[in-house]
């Protein structure tokens, strides 16, 4: 079980500001990527990131305190491929009345979703299982984003007056994460079964 880091919040130490040092930590977070996921949580270090990155402990430490604050930026970077997933169904605007234009509306949301997890599989299995999780306010901007992202998905196929739209959203929010990290900690997220039960389960709701 994964625990609770109690401390303030980690974050960049500082943000680079020229283009040397925007692609050093480019590069350092690549190899922060690559050792993660080779070696987990327990054998992680910045020793070793830096030693792979071609860069001194030095320089890393000037942009990342610890290898939570590491972690945290590898985390940051799923969540934005998730919220940019979620930008672009809801930039996609079909009539939801007609029953098969549903079923493509949740089959996109659910395939994108799918994909940016499969980008680094056993990468995601380690942070979902291995990585101590951080305070709630380090990732507060990602959540308001997310859920707006769903309340805007919900409220397309709902009607905007429906009162129903912000529970929708959540409770559409929180199925869709619960099956995809589920999946993903059992290697299953290219499971046609899961992704078909899932769909029927989401346009059933949908349409009631």
């Amino acid at each position: 079980m994964k625990t609770r880091v109690p401390e303030s919040p980690i974050v960049m130490r500082r943000a680079p500001s020229q283009n040397r040092s925007r692609m050093m930590v480019s590069v350092i977070l690549e190899s922060a990527t690559r050792v993660l996921a080779e070696t987990g949580w327990s054998k992680f270090t910045t020793n070793q990131v830096a030693s792979i990155a071609g860069v001194s402990i030095g320089s890393l430490y000037q942009y990342y305190p610890n290898k939570l604050a590491l972690a945290e930026a590898i985390r940051q970077q799923h969540l934005e491929d998730i919220l940019q997933v979620l930008d672009a169904c809801n930039r996609q605007k079909p009539n939801v009345t007609n029953e098969l234009q549903l079923t493509d509306r949740v089959e996109g949301l659910i395939d994108g979703i799918v994909a940016v997890h499969l980008i680094n599989p056993n990468l995601h299995r380690i942070l979902l299982e291995e990585v101590p999780l951080s305070e709630r306010n380090v990732h507060q901007n990602f959540e308001l984003l997310y859920a707006n992202h769903y309340l805007n998905f919900t409220t397309q196929i709902l009607g905007e007056d429906s009162p129903r739209n912000k529970v929708v959203s959540k409770i559409l929010a929180s199925t869709i994460e619960g099956v995809m990290h589920n999946a993903a900690r059992h290697g299953e997220l290219k499971s046609s079964e899961i992704k078909q039960e899932l769909m029927l389960l989401i346009c059933s709701y949908l349409k009631n």
